[in-house]
């Protein structure tokens, strides 16, 4: 197996300040050496029927699944964790592997 994505579906609690929330995340990811990459993003089209009130996503990549492993398990994520989940109404969690249907194009020379 190679990469692993972890993909988080997030509605957050009114009141909450979300770019406190996305800093802490940024903050904790760049103190992490086995994330590979972190994208975070706003839901832009706000179709409540197909989103359920989900309004952010985040996604964390991984080279493998034993770093994922490491990351769940680590105390500076635990530690996150639980302010994130205080801020949150609703989550969605998924991991999995990766599968490349279409890989991005390359850059010309």
């Amino acid at each position: 197996m190679g990469e692993v994505k972890h993909l988080c579906l997030v509605r957050f609690k009114e009141g909450v300040v979300v770019d406190d929330v996305l800093k802490g995340m940024t903050d904790l990811v760049a103190e992490m050496g086995m994330v590979k990459s972190f994208e975070w993003g706003e839901d832009v089209l706000n179709q409540e029927m197909l989103t359920q009130g989900f309004t952010h996503v985040f996604s964390l990549t991984f080279a493998t699944a034993d770093d994922l492993t490491a990351y769940m398990g680590h105390e500076r994520h635990a530690a996150f964790a639980a302010t994130f989940m205080a801020a949150l109404e609703k989550v969605l969690v998924i991991d999995f592997p990766v599968v490349i249907a279409k890989p991005p194009p390359t850059a010309a020379p």
